[in-house]
């Protein structure tokens, strides 16, 4: 899918002054110098733009001013100016348009964009930017095109069904936003040629299979060998391709109705 297409119902404005701050790439380094994430570094000089997560401005109305880019996230952003003149960063949703208003109270209109308490948003309701703790801003569902389903209320819990297919219980006080995530189309979206991932901040790799024997579990052998008889590995010799990664006993299985898949 071109990119041209998919923004073209984006903003086009320069991005808001006094909401953007420089971060320092640090090339996967950690602050010993030693590298900590590998294929990383380059990449073109970009801002970051502080969004608002959270709730701090419970029953102001507001009303969209711009969609835009942010290079920092696979989703499109919402410029939000407030009725006390104030302007934010919020994650936008799908469908939403200049000129929409939104809000965030305890309880409001059944709208996309507007946010409130997952006790009150009725079964069947999308959500994301999900909260965990009701005084902490939203952790779930921010990925692009990501959203979960309202499935049913018991007592003071809300049971959600993520985008990975687990069912689990979050309390009713936390708040969601209404909707999904804007630019549900990023998955699809063809890079081109190795130098848009390289602007990005991203270097190359080189396959385990390719490497001598010493380098990389997968490495060495006689012609091109699969990795199918060598049992997948990580680099450092973990095991990888299916492994569950959770840590056991956490405090938070109690919570889990369903796996994810």
């Amino acid at each position: 899918m071109s990119k041209k297409k998919t923004k073209r119902k984006l903003s086009n404005k320069e991005p808001e002054k006094h909401l953007t701050v420089y971060l320092k790439q640090n090339a996967g380094r950690s602050n010993s110098g030693r590298i900590t994430i590998r294929h990383r570094g380059g990449g073109a000089k970009r801002l970051y733009r502080i969004v608002d997560f959270g709730q701090e401005r419970k029953g102001i109305k507001g009303e969209v001013i711009a969609v835009e880019y942010d290079p920092n996230r696979t989703a499109y952003l919402a410029l939000i100016k407030y009725e006390n003149g104030d302007r934010r960063y919020i994650l936008a949703p799908s469908a939403i348009k200049v000129g929409d208003t939104i809000i965030c109270d305890n309880e409001t209109e059944v709208k996309v964009g507007n946010r409130m308490k997952l006790k009150n948003m009725d079964p069947g309701t999308q959500a994301y930017n999900v909260s965990l703790n009701p005084q902490e801003e939203g952790v779930m569902m921010r990925a692009a095109g990501t959203s979960a389903k309202v499935m049913s209320h018991e007592e003071k819990y809300t049971i959600l069904k993520m985008a990975s297919g687990e069912v689990r219980k979050i309390l009713g006080e936390c708040f969601a936003s209404i909707g999904q995530v804007s630019h549900p189309e990023s998955k699809f979206e063809k890079k081109g040629k190795a130098g848009v991932r390289r602007r990005k901040g991203w270097r190359p790799s080189v396959r385990g299979t390719a490497m001598n024997t010493i380098d990389h579990p997968h490495g060495g052998g006689n012609g091109k060998t699969s990795i199918g008889m060598k049992h997948p590995k990580t680099p450092w010799g973990k095991n990888a391709y299916g492994v569950k990664t959770r840590k056991p006993n956490k405090a938070s299985d109690k919570l889990i109705i369903k796996r994810r898949k």
